[in-house]
């Protein structure tokens, strides 16, 4: 190879190996299709053999094309890896993070390790408030909400939209021979966060009724709602995002497809007067690479 190919074309190929279409890719690169294929085509020449192959209709890689692929993946992630150490030199002083508890306990606190060897110098508190969608501690750097989003007068910036479905443990699902139906979940026991919307939503659509939500145990927070649908004590209305490694795990099962875009969303919020702060910058900008890693590699 005469030369290192141009990195809009290493984008390119990592973009469309990602999303499998051409049009996603120019999408995402915000390129028009025709400059996305041009951009393969110059990559195949430079390198000498055939990245992707037509298959009727589509276009997809080749084995040589995919390898390549990932390799380029790694090395796009090293070069925003790198960018990030040598950004995190120099930063510190205190850091105060406010997130619901659901969010610290089953996402947060299972990465943050990441955020404080890559920034060593800054001190570090997380706490949970009493409200999901509280932003009124005055001493707080940055809150993460679960709620509209609706402070005006701060930086608001949506992290996850958030889908709600019926999960229960295993052992559970077995004692009830499967849930093959949404109506059996009238004869067992639904488990609330806060209030019954959730359930009686999610009995709405599918066509059953709101008012047969209302019936089961509320509790005041999301990890003991969890807490009792892994201990087999019922139903609960989950928060995919939040339950994803225990579904992973196979700890909580989805026994019925259909699921609900909740109203509320998870934020990031910061003061305005908060912004500038150094150690401030770089935690949004970490929980950014956490949640949205395809985000960081095509501003490369």
């Amino acid at each position: 190879m005469a030369r290192i190919p141009s990195t809009q074309a290493l984008r390119a190929l990592e973009s469309f190996a990602r999303h499998g279409t051409v049009w996603q890719a120019a999408d995402e690169l915000n390129l028009t299709r025709s400059a996305v294929s041009h951009q393969l085509r110059l990559l195949e020449r430079d390198l000498g053999f055939r990245l992707t192959s037509r298959i009727g209709t589509r276009v997809e890689l080749t084995p040589q094309g995919l390898a390549y692929a990932l390799d380029v993946r790694r090395a796009l992630a090293m070069i925003s890896g790198s960018a990030s150490r040598n950004a995190a030199r120099g930063v510190s002083g205190g850091l105060r993070v406010s997130c619901p508890p659901g969010f610290a306990s089953s996402w947060l606190c299972a990465k943050i390790g990441a955020f404080v060897a890559a920034y060593p110098d800054v001190s570090l508190s997380v706490e949970t408030p009493r409200r999901l969608d509280d932003v009124s501690n005055p001493d707080v750097d940055v809150f993460i909400t679960f709620g509209f989003g609706n402070q005006p007068e701060m930086e608001v910036e949506l992290l996850r939209a958030v889908e709600f479905t019926p999960l229960c443990s295993p052992a559970l699902l077995f004692r009830l021979d499967g849930l093959p139906q949404p109506a059996m979940l009238r004869e067992t026991v639904l488990l609330h966060l806060g209030d019954h919307d959730d359930w009686e939503n999610w009995f709405r659509l599918a066509g059953l009724g709101d008012c047969t939500g209302r019936t089961g145990i509320v509790f005041s927070d999301m990890n003991l709602v969890y807490a009792a649908a892994l201990g087999s004590q019922g139903v609960a209305m989950g928060d995919e995002f939040i339950c994803h490694d225990a579904m992973a795990a196979g700890q909580l099962v989805r026994p019925f497809d259909l699921a609900i875009r909740s109203a509320r969303s998870y934020f990031m919020i910061v003061p305005p007067e908060k912004a500038e702060n150094p150690a401030c910058a770089a935690f949004r900008g970490w929980i950014r690479s956490e949640l949205h890693p395809e985000q960081v590699l095509s501003h490369l």
